[in-house]
């Protein structure tokens, strides 16, 4: 299900061959006309998100919404002259939100580069043991 679509402008009108478009767990970027490349990042890996607005883009109403991720082949992302780039940065961010609440992503998984569908668990660093006071683990 596409939950926002957008294509990137200039002078503020939809004349370019790039269409963005987010689903509940991915954002993808379609380019070309007779070469078509579609790039996609899946959500849980987005780590940051920033929003760009320069002079000309607010007279034209449209802004970039700038995305940091953990995915290899696109670690940084421009999604250039969107309108209503405010409002999509923030849908991005809670979309965002939701898939690593859904994937129990935690943080330390995106800066160690874990997957989090691997069956491997090396538990929590909170320096608590599942021994029993006095007992080591061996």
């Amino acid at each position: 299900m596409i939950l926002w679509k957008d294509r990137k402008r200039i002078l503020g009108m939809p004349l370019t061959f790039t269409v963005y478009s987010l689903s509940e767990d991915r954002l993808f970027v379609k380019t070309g006309l007779f070469n078509l490349r579609t790039e996609e990042i899946i959500l849980y890996r987005i780590r940051d998100i920033s929003l760009r607005r320069s002079f000309g883009q607010r007279i034209f109403g449209v802004g970039t919404v700038h995305i940091c991720s953990s995915d290899h082949t696109s670690p940084e992302l421009d999604v250039k002259n969107i309108r209503h780039s405010e409002k999509v940065k923030e849908l991005i961010h809670e979309q965002v939100e939701k898939m690593k609440m859904e994937r129990r992503v935690r943080v330390n998984e995106l800066i160690d580069g874990n997957n989090p569908d691997d069956e491997f668990d090396d538990g929590l660093d909170d320096g608590l043991d599942d021994a029993p006071d006095g007992e080591q683990d061996t």
